[in-house]
């Protein structure tokens, strides 16, 4: 009887007041100890309400449910249609839309619903791979920020290749921990190849020194990609392969810069031998299998004396470990500039062109890494001289203060 009087008092109240009666009404069906029938009464009252011309009325119906998992199903989902800022809210919240609805409502909302989309506490792979492929730049950034939402390794994919220029999307990327390391690799390059263009285009480079500096830039960063697991260094290896990146180059560095994982997983994808034999092959000490593995793996035979140079130097026992990432090691770029410097012009040329530019970047990153040591020695001693000469003036003072 009560949920028919307010039925017929609705027809002529105002909007403000039929808004707080709604907003009564739903805590009263959900939290409420109603009689079974006053209940049903209930259900055909708020979904009535649905109809209301006032969306002050139907969003106070939305607060009311969006959280309550014992909310009526088609009530949650007729207002998850509703507008904008009424549909955001269940949209938002309500544990009762499944991933086809949320999928469904995403394809037809507007950007503020798919970014309310993008916020829920947790969120399905399916619905995060639905918003990356149709959802707007501020849903998407929204949903890399968002620590519930399953992100698969195509969605990344593809969040990238949509919404890659997108200086904040790139940004929201990289701060995922589980973005995957050929997504993070292939950011990089597209960076590297607009600053390319960017300092080209200002005259600050030429086209040539412009497209080295970037080469070299890219291929640390790639190196320094694989430092993870070694699931990442093969993932990472064969996205270089598939898009013609992986160069003998570039496992040269890995090697001088002792980032193995990357250099085995390149010569397992190369040679097409189970990582397990690579590694023995690689870290063989008296390196006689080398030659095989590298000959299967098909790359250039006049870099062969450099590899096996830079390998017996990383078999050595002594000398610096400070490496093992993206910054070369020194001693080992020195071993291989002493073995190739026999080799026959025609063969060693570039070769000695490569790895003396690894000699100036080595020594540059040691220089640097020297000098702020030495920078950090100096201010700890300036730090500790000011200590001293305070605890001596604050003896000092306290013998004078006795004294008088």
């Amino acid at each position: 009887m009560i949920v028919r009087r307010f039925l017929l008092w609705a027809r002529t109240a105002s909007p403000g007041d039929r808004a707080e009666a709604v907003s009564a009404l739903a805590r009263a069906y959900l939290y409420g100890d109603l009689a079974p029938a006053d209940r049903r009464d209930a259900e055909t009252a708020l979904t009535a309400m649905l109809d209301d011309p006032s969306p002050l009325v139907r969003r106070a119906l939305a607060e009311a449910v969006a959280n309550a998992p014992e909310a009526p199903r088609h009530l949650v989902v007729a207002l998850a249609s509703d507008q904008s800022g009424i549909a955001a809210l269940v949209l938002a919240r309500s544990p009762l839309l499944t991933d086809a609805d949320l999928v469904d409502c995403a394809a037809l909302g507007d950007d503020f619903v798919q970014t309310a989309i993008a916020l829920r506490p947790r969120l399905s792979s399916a619905v995060s791979a639905a918003l990356a492929e149709i959802a707007c730049p501020q849903a998407v950034e929204e949903l890399l920020g968002n620590p519930g939402a399953g992100l698969a390794s195509s969605t990344f994919a593809r969040i990238h290749e949509r919404l890659g220029e997108e200086p904040a999307i790139r940004e929201a990327l990289l701060a995922r921990a589980d973005c995957p390391v050929d997504v993070r690799q292939t950011i990089a390059v597209a960076v590297a190849a607009r600053l390319e263009r960017f300092v080209v285009g200002c005259g600050w480079l030429s086209a040539e020194r412009g497209a080295r500096v970037v080469r070299e830039a890219r291929e640390k960063t790639t190196v320094a990609l694989s430092a993870g697991p070694q699931a990442d260094a093969l993932r990472l290896v064969a996205h270089l392969r598939r898009s013609g990146q992986l160069t003998p180059a570039m496992i040269l560095r890995a090697i001088l810069s002792r980032a193995m994982p990357f250099a085995e997983a390149a010569f397992a994808d190369l040679a097409e031998m189970p990582a397990k034999r690579v590694v023995a092959l690689l870290h063989d000490p008296r390196g006689a299998g080398f030659p095989a593995l590298y000959r299967r793996a098909k790359l250039p035979p006049a870099l062969l004396p450099a590899f096996e140079a830079a390998l017996s130097a990383l078999r050595e026992p002594e000398g610096d470990r400070a490496s093992g990432g993206a910054q070369l090691s020194r001693r080992m770029v020195e071993r291989v500039l002493s073995a190739c410097a026999t080799l026959p012009a025609e063969e060693a040329g570039k070769l000695l062109v490569l790895l003396r530019r690894y000699e100036v970047e080595a020594a540059r990153e040691e220089a640097r890494e020297a000098s702020r040591a030495m920078a950090e020695d100096a201010a700890l001693d300036v730090a500790l001289a000011h200590v001293e000469r305070g605890i001596v003036e604050a003896i000092r003072s306290r013998r004078l203060g006795v004294a008088a």
